[in-house]
């Protein structure tokens, strides 16, 4: 189960509460940055952005693609270790609004991470040191450090210790 906090609405479906959940100007302070980094091909720029106009925690050395899509309401909630790689046009999303219900979440991506294309991160998830996530994947559930995961819904394809023993079988198929 993700990490959320829920929050139960009346009447409306929850996206009609959206401005009594996060103020109008903070989010559209967060669009123009978010879509400012998008077109960005300088990646101490896009770090510098979001660390200092959008709250998030970023490592040294990571690198977030063009066309990557952060949280507009929450982007403070998103953080990413150090060396990280985040592919393009990801999008990670730490909200949701559903009919009855809105859920916040956490999603914390860990250092030496690789996140495939077009891959969707949902709320309260955490994603391993060292993990790889193939393209087009929808990271639904914490993935485990070192794993390599794909697919919708996502499944682990291998662990770390399998990928060690694989790698020691067949030294030729490291990515060293």
């Amino acid at each position: 189960m993700r990490r959320t906090e829920r929050y139960p609405v009346k009447e409306a479906n929850s996206l009609w509460h959206i401005y009594k959940t996060v103020p109008f100007w903070k989010v559209v302070k967060n669009f123009i940055v978010i879509q400012v980094a998008r077109y960005t091909p300088f990646l101490p720029v896009k770090n510098w952005l979001y660390r200092n106009f959008l709250g998030m925690k970023v490592g040294d050395q990571t690198a977030f693609a063009l066309m990557v899509m952060l949280d507009i309401m929450f982007p403070e909630k998103i953080s990413v270790g150090k060396n990280s790689v985040i592919g393009y046009n990801t999008t990670i999303l730490a909200h949701e609004y559903l009919i009855k219900e809105y859920r916040l979440g956490d999603v914390e991506i860990g250092s030496g991470v690789m996140i495939g294309a077009n891959t969707t991160i949902l709320p309260g998830v955490v994603i391993g040191d060292g993990a790889i996530v193939s393209a087009g994947t929808l990271v639904h559930r914490d993935v485990p450090p070192g794993a390599f995961v794909g697919g919708n819904p996502m499944q682990v394809i291998y662990t770390k210790e399998e990928m060690e023993q694989r790698d020691k079988e067949n030294p030729l198929a490291t990515n060293n």
